[in-house]
């Protein structure tokens, strides 16, 4: 049946990012329209994600996930390289009832983290539910490009 495209506001969410590469990067991006400040817990981080560190947008806890690293958060993300991690974000997740994005398995997904359009107040999130990433954001390009092609 798919995925029920919930907006909802996150800026009093406690949010952790598991990961520090270019999927959590991504993500980050994503979320910094939305939000103030999120927790990377990874032992290391792109230059990029540095970068948001020194901006006051992201804390880095430099160093691996540890069980019940995410007790005192409402949203998780993982977006390490490491399948076990992920999954034992997961099952926490799941156990803790805190709503979860796997990178890596869409079956580990309570939610699943969407191509993202705004202009203003204008919100439009884009998904395959998990299918085709690469017709996710074709199909985003080609709104952009539409209300880009519209503004002139």
């Amino acid at each position: 049946m798919g995925y029920f495209p919930l907006y909802t506001d996150i800026r009093d969410f406690r949010i952790l990012m598991v990961g520090g590469g270019a999927i959590a990067l991504r993500r980050l991006k994503t979320l910094q329209m939305f939000h103030e400040h999120i927790t990377v817990i990874s032992p290391s981080v792109c230059k990029e994600i540095e970068d948001m560190v020194l901006e006051g947008f992201v804390t880095w806890i430099s160093r691996s996930y540890v069980s019940g690293d995410l007790k005192n958060f409402d949203m998780v993300l993982a977006a390490t390289d490491d399948r076990e991690v992920n999954h034992t974000i997961f099952l926490e997740a799941r156990r803790e009832k805190i709503p979860v994005n796997i990178s890596d398995c869409k079956e580990e997904c309570s939610f699943y983290f969407p191509s993202v359009i705004k202009d203003g107040d204008i919100v439009i999130g884009v998904t395959s539910g998990g299918a085709d990433h690469k017709k996710t954001k074709q199909t985003a390009d080609r709104i952009r490009s539409l209300i880009w092609n519209q503004k002139d």
